[in-house]
């Protein structure tokens, strides 16, 4: 199963957020900047993950985001959920859907896949990551995105 970029920038940008002490904020630009996505669509994301409560948006001067609840308690799972269109296959318009047991199977994979990723908190992504940390917190030079 692959993710669409949507939901594997969604992952980063909320893997680089849990990397910052808990009373940091970041910027969208930032986010951006680290991983040479387009500003755009990063907005995009960030607002999806903020209307699931995974980002905290602070508006104004000393405004950012950061994440909306700690690590601990973000399900790497229930992340995709929110942000993926997990339907594989598009069965509508097909001939032999009646007798057909693809969707099923597709279906059941899909949950598996799910599953396994339920095991999966945010801080178990980061815990003793210490070449994470490097990369994400140290000095990098300027990526230039679309």
């Amino acid at each position: 199963m692959q993710l669409t970029s949507f939901t594997d920038f969604g992952l980063r940008a909320l893997i680089y957020m849990a990397t910052l002490p808990n009373d940091k904020m970041t910027s969208i630009s930032e986010v951006t900047d680290i991983y040479g996505v387009s500003r755009n669509h990063m907005v995009k994301i960030i607002n999806q993950l903020s209307r699931h409560g995974y980002v905290a948006a602070v508006r104004g001067k000393n405004g950012g985001i950061r994440l909306g609840k700690p690590a601990s308690e973000i399900v790497v799972g229930e992340v995709v959920r929110s942000l993926e269109p997990l339907q594989l296959v598009n069965c509508d318009d097909c001939y032999i859907t009646s007798a057909c047991r693809l969707k099923k199977a597709l279906y059941e994979a899909t949950q598996a896949f799910l599953r396994e990723l339920d095991g999966y908190t945010l801080a178990e992504l980061l815990d003793e990551n210490v070449p994470l940390y490097k990369l994400l917190l140290s000095e990098r030079p300027s990526l230039s995105h679309g």
